[in-house]
Formats: structure tokens, C-alpha cells, sequence
């Protein structure tokens, strides 16, 4: 039985499969924006954005890259084996460095048809009349799969050779030609997503030079969205869901920014606010445990011996540790996990798109907003927002 204030079924509401957008708009900035503010709600297009963002605020960009993750293979029976990349184990387990491995490198995958494909079978996919990769299966309960292949090629020149465009599964569609440049947010850079920043594809080049221009402050920071993002909440106590882990880079300027803001700061995207809070539960961690390891699991907030540290405390723990060590960027992993109760640590603005009905991301919302997320969703509803990766986006200001 779950407790009622962790009941999922609170977080349910029905999204029509029309109501789901399919493809992306004609232009990036074409989309619709619904802005809340302080318990209003007014409808807007993303081309307004510059006049919406409130003034001294700091927003902070998501640069990952997603990357072609998913690979089809055929056996000579002809059934297709699909592998899907989500973690690099050999030889390096950091993103940067296992996409630049030649010759051979193991990587953990979801892999469709697995029973189909039996230990000592290796198969091959031809890219063309001088490359093929193969792939061996090296543990079958943890999916493991060794991929091999000749020539002075980087594992990332062959992923983008060979894989598809890891379309969220809800899309149920194959990739085209527009997904390739259009899942993918304008300011990506660092490769390791396999699921795209989503509330980050609205911005233009043209519209984040207009927002520099009016002084609004910009970041930067990396989360590396993982497959996790979409797996669905199966235990009616939702407290009881095992979050996913995903992967972040944060850098000294990160920090200062954070210190010095005056303004809103206003996370473009669940998974950059997902990264400055834990950043901000690091640095907790942090001060209690000048050794401890930038690894933020999913009930550290709310645990009772971690409360209590103000923000400029946890973030000069973070900056005296890189000082101590003479580093300026720092790599750590987080599986936080923010759902109603939770509170807010940096973030006091948010883009985001419309999210899975009953998902992690609509409790992160719902933490946000408080119960205003189901006046929210109707209105987004009843206005004809389109939802979900391609769909439109918000702007939420609880405080105005």
C-alpha cells in the first residue's frame, strides 16, 4: 500500500495519443510557451521568450550531444538485433575519452531480441566497402557487448556511421532526415546523451543572442541524459521507484555564477536543474566529508543529517575542494530525485516542455509548482499544446 502523499495515481491525467507531437515544428521557435507566473497563466509563443524572461536572470544550458545511439545488426537468419549504447565500461567509462577508443571497446546496451542472439554468435554490420564493425555479446546478464573493428576510425566516426537517432519509444516512428539536426538542441556539444535536453529545442542562436544582448546572463553545464529518463514509475508509492544515474560535468564558472547571481536563476530544462541541485547536495556532502565522493544518491535530500547548509556554504565546499586539488572542472553522478516535498536549493525558475503522465518529470514539476501542475497541464490541454520531446514548452516563475 502507498502512502497518500506518494501516491502516483495523484499525477495521472489523460494524454490523448493526438495530443503528442510527432515531429518537430517547421521552425524551432514556432512553438507555443506557456508562461506561469505567480499562480498566472498566460499563452505565448517561444518567439516572445526574450520579453518573458525576467530581467538579471541567470539561465543555465544543457550542452550535451545526443548521439546515434541505436545500432541494427542482422544475423544470417535475417533477424535484426537491435543495440542500443547507454554506458561505456572499456576501456574508459567517461563519455569524452570511450568515443575516441579505435579498434575495440565494450559498451552496457539494451538490446532488442536478445534471445535471438546466442553467445557464440558474432555479428557484423558492413558500412561500407572498406568498414565493418562487429559486435560480441561478452555478458549476457549485463549486457555487455565488445565492438571491434579495423582502421584508423574513432568509436564516434562509427556510431555516427552506423546508429540511428534514439527517438524517444513514444514517438513510434522511425527516424528521418530531419531528426538528426533537430533533436538536438543549437548549443550541444560534449557527446553522451541518448535522449535530448527536450525544453532546450526551442532556442535559436538568433533568440539566445537576443537574451545576451537584453543581459541575460548564460551557462553552461552537462548532464548526460540517460535511457532512465523514460522508464515509467511501476510502484504505486512512487517513493519506491529506482531512480536512474546519469552523469554530469560542472566547471569552477559554474559555481561562481551561481554565488554571484542577483536574479532568477532559470534552468533551461529538467535535467539542468536536476544538475544544479545536486550540485548543490555535493556541496552538503561535501561539508560534512571533506573526502566524500561527487555522487548524489536519490534520497540525499531528504535525509534528516544533510539539512540546514545554505547554499553559499555547500558551494564554497565544492570551490575549496577544487582549490585544494587545482582543478577547474569537476565530474561526479546523480540519481536525485525530486518529487513534491522537495525543496528548491537554486532553481527558483524553470523552462520545460509537458511531460509522461504519472513520470518523474511531472512530480519535478509538480515540487516546482505545487498542485497548480494540474491547472497547468489542463490549460496546456484545452489550448491544443502539443506534447512530450517535440512538443511545446513552459516557462514557470512560482514567484513571479
Amino acid at each position: 500500500m502507498s502512502s497518500d502523499s506518494a501516491s502516483l495515481e495523484k499525477y495521472l491525467y489523460e494524454l490523448p495519443d493526438h495530443r503528442i507531437a510527432k515531429h518537430p515544428l517547421a521552425h524551432r521557435d514556432d512553438s507555443k510557451l506557456l508562461l506561469y507566473r505567480a499562480g498566472e497563466i498566460e499563452h505565448q509563443t517561444f518567439k516572445d521568450v526574450v520579453d518573458l524572461v525576467p530581467d538579471d536572470s541567470l539561465l543555465f544550458l544543457n550542452n550535451t550531444k545526443v548521439i546515434a545511439a541505436r545500432l541494427f545488426f542482422h544475423k544470417s537468419t535475417g533477424a535484426q538485433i537491435e543495440v542500443f549504447l547507454t554506458e561505456p565500461i572499456l576501456p574508459h567509462t567517461e563519455f569524452q575519452n570511450a568515443l575516441k577508443v579505435k579498434n575495440k571497446c565494450t559498451w552496457k546496451c539494451m538490446i532488442g531480441n536478445l534471445k535471438k542472439w546466442k553467445d557464440e554468435n558474432v555479428l557484423s554490420l558492413k558500412l561500407n566497402d572498406e568498414l565493418t564493425i562487429e559486435a560480441r555479446l561478452v555478458d549476457r546478464k549485463k549486457n555487455l557487448v565488445e565492438f571491434t573493428w579495423e582502421g584508423n576510425h574513432e568509436f564516434l566516426s562509427i556510431v555516427e556511421a552506423a546508429g540511428h537517432v534514439p527517438l524517444p519509444p513514444y514517438l513510434n516512428r522511425e527516424e528521418e532526415a530531419e531528426d538528426k539536426d533537430r533533436y538536438q538542441t543549437v548549443f550541444s556539444e560534449l557527446e553522451g546523451a541518448v535522449a535530448a535536453p527536450t525544453a532546450g529545442l526551442h532556442f535559436t542562436d538568433d533568440i539566445l543572442k537576443k537574451l545576451a544582448k537584453k543581459g541575460i546572463k548564460q551557462d553552461r553545464l552537462t548532464l548526460h541524459v540517460s535511457a532512465g529518463t523514460f522508464r515509467p514509475i511501476k510502484d504505486a508509492d512512487f517513493k519506491n521507484h529506482d531512480m536512474h544515474n546519469e552523469r554530469i560535468i560542472v566547471n569552477r564558472q559554474n559555481i561562481a555564477n551561481i554565488l554571484a547571481a542577483t536574479g532568477s536563476i532559470i534552468p533551461v530544462g529538467t535535467t539542468a536543474l536536476r544538475t544544479l541541485e545536486s550540485l548543490y547536495w555535493y556541496g552538503v556532502k561535501l561539508a560534512k566529508d571533506r573526502k566524500t565522493k561527487f555522487f548524489v544518491e536519490k534520497n540525499d535530500p531528504y535525509e534528516k543529517h544533510l539539512q540546514g547548509i545554505s547554499l553559499e556554504h555547500a558551494m564554497t565546499a565544492i570551490l575549496n575542494k577544487m582549490d585544494s586539488e587545482n582543478i577547474d572542472q569537476l565530474k561526479g553522478e546523480t540519481e536525485i530525485f525530486i518529487y513534491p516535498g522537495y525543496e528548491f536549493k537554486v532553481a527558483n525558475g524553470l523552462f520545460t516542455n509537458f511531460h509522461m503522465p504519472a513520470s518523474t518529470l511531472v512530480l519535478l514539476v509538480a515540487a516546482f509548482v505545487g498542485d497548480d501542475w494540474k491547472k497547468i497541464y489542463q490549460e496546456a490541454l484545452d489550448k491544443d499544446y502539443r506534447f512530450l520531446s517535440y512538443g511545446d514548452t513552459s516557462l514557470l516563475l512560482p514567484h513571479g
